[in-house]
C-alpha cells in the first residue's frame, strides 16, 4: 500500500449488499487493504430481490464466476424478459425484453416501420419481431453469440435467482480472498471530533473497529448513512406511492419459464419469479389503499402452489440518500436508496454503486472531487430507473380503483415528461449516455402502455410497401424458426441442477 492509501476498509452489514462489495473489492484491491464485514444473524436480511438485469453476468465475470456453477448454488433460472399484465388495462399483456425489436433499416428504427404497417391497418404484435419474447412465450432458451449477423446476437439475459443463496455462495468467495468476517450487532458509532469523519463502530461484545473507509449495508436503516451521520432522504412516494411488500414462496407446479411475471392488481402488483426449487411470489402495495391483512389475502389467493412459508411484510419508503458518499462513509444497497422491484432493479444499483466506488476509489485525503462525482453518477442511475418505473404506473388507462387513478392523474417529473412528449410526438426515445434502460426498454414500455406516437419517422417511407411486407414477414419467420429451434428452457436448468454445464 503507498503512502496514504486506504488500509482498511470496514463493510457494515452483509446480505447481497455487503457480500457483493466484499467480493468485489476483493477480487480487485486484491491484498491492497484490509477488508472485513460485521454482520449479525439475529438481523435477517430482506432476500426478496431474486429477479435480476443483465449487467449481473458483467459482474460475475468480474469475479470469474463459473456460471454453471452459480446457477447450481443459488438455483437460478434464466431470464429473458418481464412480462406485465394489467398494466394498461385489465386483460393487457406485453413482454419487455432484454433485446431488439427487428433491426435498423436504411437507418431508421425499426419501430417505425411498425408503426408505419400499423397505420395502414396491420395488426400484427410488435412482440413477433422480438427473438428474446418468442423465445420466451415458447418457453426456450439459448445463449448470445456475438457473430452480428446472427439473430442470436440481437438479445442478452439475465437471471432468476435465490437471493438468501447469493450471500453466502459470495461470502464463501470473499472469504477465500481474505475478507475477515466478524459476527455481533453495531451499536455505536463513533465520529471524529475535527471532521464528522467515522473513526469507528462498536460492537455489542464492546469490540470497537477502526476503519479508512466504511460501507454502509445495513439495509433501509442506514446505520451509518443516517443514524449516525444523518446525511438526509429525498422522498419519491408522491410519484412512487407504494410503500410495502408481502413476500411468500411457493411450491413450483410447472417447468420454470425463462422470464419473471408483474400483474397488476387493486392495489399495487404482484410478482413471480419461478426459480429451479420453488417460485418466489410478493404483493407490492400502498398502504394508502390497502390493509396488510388485505394484501397478504391477496397474495394467497394468487398463488399457484402449495405456500412454503407465511408471508412476511416488507416496509419501505421509496427514493435515495442525498449523499450515498458522506465523508469516509460509502452506502450501498437498501441503505443508500431503493426504488421497489418492479423492474428488478435493486441487485443493479448494487452493482453500480460498488463500480463508480472502485472507479473513484479514495485515498486516506478524501478529495471531495471523488464524492461529488460518485454521488452524481449514482444520483443519475437512481432518476433514470425512478422515471422509467413512473412510466409503469402513470402510463395507464386503468381507473377501476383509487391507486390507479391517482396514478394517472399525478404529476410526474418534467425529466419523464419530456420523454413521453417526445414519442407521442414521433416515436423518438430520448437518447443518454449514463443509465440502465436503452431504447427497446423504452419502446416495449411505451407500446405495450398504450402510447401510440401521432407520426412515425417520415424517413421510413422510402421503403417500397411491398418490399416492407416482404421483409418483415420473412423477419417474423426467421425469428419463429430460430426460436422453435432452440432448447427447451427446463432442459437446460434441468441439466444446471444436475451438474452438467448446460450449455
Amino acid at each position: 500500500m503507498r503512502a496514504g492509501g486506504i488500509g482498511n476498509v470496514v463493510i457494515v452489514g452483509g446480505g447481497t449488499a455487503g457480500w457483493m462489495t466484499a467480493a468485489a473489492l476483493a477480487k480487485v484491491l486484491k491484498n491492497q487493504c484490509a477488508i472485513r464485514l460485521i454482520e449479525s444473524t439475529e438481523i435477517g436480511i430482506i432476500g426478496v430481490g431474486e429477479s435480476t438485469v443483465p449487467h449481473i453476468r458483467y459482474f460475475n465475470s468480474v469475479l470469474g464466476l463459473d456460471e454453471a456453477e452459480f446457477m447450481r448454488e443459488t438455483r437460478a433460472t434464466f431470464k429473458l424478459g418481464i412480462e406485465f399484465r394489467n398494466w394498461a388495462r385489465s386483460g393487457d399483456a406485453y413482454i419487455h425484453p432484454f433485446g431488439d425489436f427487428g433491426r435498423m433499416i436504411d437507418g431508421v428504427r425499426f419501430h417505425h416501420y411498425w408503426l408505419r404497417q400499423r397505420e395502414q391497418g396491420d395488426s400484427t404484435d410488435i412482440a413477433e419481431y422480438s427473438f428474446p419474447i418468442v423465445a420466451a412465450k415458447l418457453g426456450r432458451f439459448t445463449h448470445p453469440v456475438e457473430d452480428p449477423a446472427s439473430l442470436l446476437s440481437t438479445f442478452s439475459y439475465a437471471y432468476q435467482f435465490d437471493a438468501t443463496l447469493y450471500a453466502p455462495y459470495l461470502r464463501a468467495y470473499a472469504e477465500r480472498r481474505g475478507v475477515a468476517r466478524s459476527e455481533g450487532k453495531v451499536v455505536d458509532v463513533r465520529l471524529r471530533a475535527a471532521d464528522g469523519f467515522i473513526e469507528s463502530v462498536v460492537l455489542e461484545s464492546g469490540e470497537q473497529i477502526t476503519a479508512d473507509l466504511f460501507i454502509d449495508a445495513s439495509g433501509f436503516r442506514g446505520l451509518l448513512i443516517e443514524q449516525a451521520l444523518h446525511t438526509g432522504y429525498e422522498d419519491w412516494t408522491h410519484w412512487l406511492p407504494c410503500d410495502r411488500a408481502v413476500a411468500a414462496p411457493c411450491a413450483s407446479v410447472q417447468e420454470p419459464i425463462p422470464y419473471t411475471r408483474a400483474t397488476a392488481h387493486a392495489a399495487g402488483w404482484q410478482w413471480r419469479i419461478p426459480l429451479q426449487h420453488r417460485v418466489g411470489n410478493g404483493y407490492v402495495y400502498s398502504s394508502q389503499f390497502i390493509s396488510d391483512d388485505e394484501a397478504a389475502s391477496t397474495l394467497k389467493s394468487h398463488l399457484e402452489g402449495a405456500l412454503i412459508a407465511e408471508p412476511r411484510i416488507l416496509r419501505f419508503t421509496t427514493g435515495r440518500r442525498k449523499r450515498a458518499w458522506n465523508r469516509n462513509c460509502v452506502a450501498i444497497g437498501l441503505s443508500g436508496g431503493f426504488l421497489e422491484p418492479l423492474e428488478s432493479t435493486s441487485i443493479h444499483l448494487i452493482q453500480m454503486a460498488i463500480t463508480y466506488l472502485l472507479e473513484l476509489f479514495p485515498d486516506r485525503t478524501f478529495e471531495p472531487a471523488d464524492s461529488d462525482e460518485f454521488n452524481r453518477l449514482m444520483d443519475l442511475e437512481f432518476e433514470r430507473v425512478r422515471d422509467f418505473l413512473v412510466l409503469h404506473y402513470h402510463a395507464t388507462e386503468r381507473d377501476d380503483t383509487p391507486l390507479w387513478r391517482y396514478c394517472r392523474s399525478m404529476r410526474i417529473p418534467d425529466s419523464l415528461q419530456y420523454k413521453m412528449e417526445q414519442f407521442r410526438a414521433r416515436g423518438y426515445v430520448v437518447p443518454y449516455k449514463d443509465g440502465l434502460f436503452l431504447e427497446p426498454s423504452w419502446v416495449a414500455v411505451y407500446l405495450g402502455q398504450r402510447i401510440f406516437p401521432r407520426r412515425y419517422d417520415p424517413l421510413a417511407d422510402g421503403l417500397a410497401a411491398a418490399e416492407l411486407d416482404r421483409r418483415l414477414q420473412g423477419l417474423r419467420m426467421w425469428i419463429r424458426r430460430t426460436a422453435e429451434g432452440t432448447p427447451a428452457h427446463a432442459e437446460l436448468i434441468r441439466k444446471y441442477r444436475e451438474g452438467a454445464s448446460g450449455a
